[in-house]
């Protein structure tokens, strides 16, 4: 059972990543075999390696600064439910729902996000 605590520093680590956009701050957050999902944009990234990739590739969107609210909704057992909201100089306002399943050493091993722009 995943704790608030635990949600709320993942989240932290995830901000982080976005911010540094380091490899070894992504690593940090998925497990080996993670799987990251994004409706509506039909981002289906399966394994470590390609979230990485994936996410480096959207380092364009920070460009010209950004910031993201959050808190946390729910938890049952090994997954949480966070709400935020993105705003992104360039790209406008993003009101997200993420659902996030932990592994045993707190490693997200399922993200889902729904990612409406505002």
């Amino acid at each position: 059972m995943v704790t608030d605590q635990q949600v709320r520093d993942w989240v932290e680590g995830y901000i982080r990543a976005w911010t540094t956009g380091s490899k070894k701050d992504i690593t940090a957050l998925f497990s080996p075999r993670a799987e990251y999902h994004e409706w509506p944009y039909e981002t289906d990234w399966i394994g470590r390696e390609a979230i990485i990739d994936g996410w480096l590739s959207r380092a364009p969107w920070q460009e010209g600064g950004w910031e993201f609210e959050w808190s946390v909704l729910a938890i049952n057992g090994d997954t949480a439910a966070i709400e935020g909201t993105g705003r992104y100089k360039e790209l406008g306002i993003f009101a997200n729902l993420w659902t996030v399943t932990f592994d045993k050493n707190g490693k997200c091993t399922v993200f889902r996000m729904w990612n409406n722009q505002v």
